[in-house]
């Protein structure tokens, strides 16, 4: 593996996951809890499943609300917890 290869695959050029989720927890200061579903196909019994998971992600402006569709990047680690961070806020919340 030459050092081209080595710096590309661990340098600025990787991808970083990005996800879609809902804000479900905006409780905690500089921090919310995003739930993403994703919908998927089961390998045995073929019957669609859908599976939610919630990750924690660092707020730095506290701008996320509750309901809100927001896209979260992941990144180095900030806390015991955190290791995605608030990208953009995509659709607010209707207030009621």
């Amino acid at each position: 593996m030459s050092t081209q290869d080595a710096t590309a695959a661990t340098g600025a050029e990787r991808r970083k996951r990005q996800l879609l989720g809902t804000v479900v927890s905006n409780k905690m200061d500089k921090t919310c809890v995003v739930q993403v579903s994703r919908r998927f196909r089961h390998t045995k019994y073929k019957k669609y499943v859908n599976e939610r998971k919630r990750y924690k992600a660092h707020d730095e402006r506290n701008e996320a609300q509750v309901g809100d569709k927001v896209i979260i990047v992941e990144c180095s680690p900030i806390s015991r917890d955190k290791r995605w961070r608030l990208q953009t806020v995509v659709e607010k919340a209707v207030a009621v």
